[in-house]
Formats: structure tokens, C-alpha cells, sequence
């Protein structure tokens, strides 16, 4: 039996359990004829999203050591998902390839399209990291004679 939403001209609104067939109970509050309304929608059986990419297992032991269930399970999850960001591409996020990943890119990844940084504007502080010109056979501007 489906329940259903009722609303009285009295000003109550009021849900029963009450078979297909079955007439509209009479309302609590005055006895009168209440009028079915149209219920809110059900939370049950929601569609997700599913995982990202960036959520995907992305080492062996994150798929439980190659578990051949659970594999699968994630290889329909993942062919899911690539239906749903084909029909709304805005799932998807930035889908442009990653240039440069390590380094001084390990926290924020180059993408195609990005401009390049500057020499010192990667690291954070002001200066680049040029080498001063070597003097006496030293590296880096560094002298290799003691001071006299």
C-alpha cells in the first residue's frame, strides 16, 4: 500500500497508508474531505555521480590486491561514469594533459595551456637561480682560496 499526502481545506495536511482502491480518510483535525496531493520526491535509490578519476584506486593495494570482484565492480563504476561525463561534460573537470608533473610542478601540475612560470616564480621566493659567473675555477661564484 503506497502512502499518500492529503490536505484538508481546514488547513491540514496529513499522510496515510491507504490502499489503491481505497477512498481518502477523513481528516484528523475536522472530519471533512481532504484532496491527495502531489508527494515529495523520494530520497530512496538516488543516482550518483560515481568516482572520479582522481578518486579511483590508483595503486595495487587499492584494489585490495588486484581483487578480480572488486576490480570489476570499479571497471563498471568507471564505464559509468564515463557515459554520464559524455552526456554532461562539466563532470568531468579540466581534461587537458599534464605537461609536467615533479619538481617544482609536484604541487600544482602544468597543464597544456598554462603559461610557463618565470625562473623564480616557481619556488616562492623572489630571485631566480642563476649561477654567479665561477671565480678561480670555483662553482657558483664561490671562491676555492681561503680568505686572506
Amino acid at each position: 500500500m503506497p502512502i499518500y499526502v492529503y490536505r484538508c481545506d481546514c488547513g491540514e495536511r496529513f499522510e496515510r497508508l491507504v490502499g489503491i482502491g481505497a477512498p481518502a480518510p477523513d481528516c484528523p483535525a475536522c472530519g471533512g474531505a481532504p484532496k491527495k496531493i502531489p508527494a515529495g520526491p523520494s530520497l530512496l535509490g538516488q543516482a550518483g555521480a560515481g568516482l572520479a578519476k582522481e578518486q579511483m584506486p590508483q595503486t595495487w593495494r587499492g584494489t585490495y590486491n588486484g581483487d578480480r570482484e572488486y576490480v570489476t565492480k570499479l571497471r563498471h563504476q568507471w564505464d559509468q561514469r564515463q557515459r554520464l561525463e559524455a552526456k554532461h561534460p562539466e563532470l568531468a573537470g579540466d581534461q587537458r594533459p599534464i605537461i609536467a608533473h615533479e619538481g617544482r610542478f609536484h604541487g600544482a601540475p602544468l597543464r597544456a595551456g598554462d603559461p610557463v612560470p618565470g625562473p623564480g616564480q616557481a619556488h616562492g621566493h623572489g630571485h631566480g637561480h642563476t649561477p654567479d659567473k665561477p671565480s678561480d675555477g670555483g662553482a657558483g661564484g664561490v671562491s676555492a682560496k681561503p680568505p686572506s
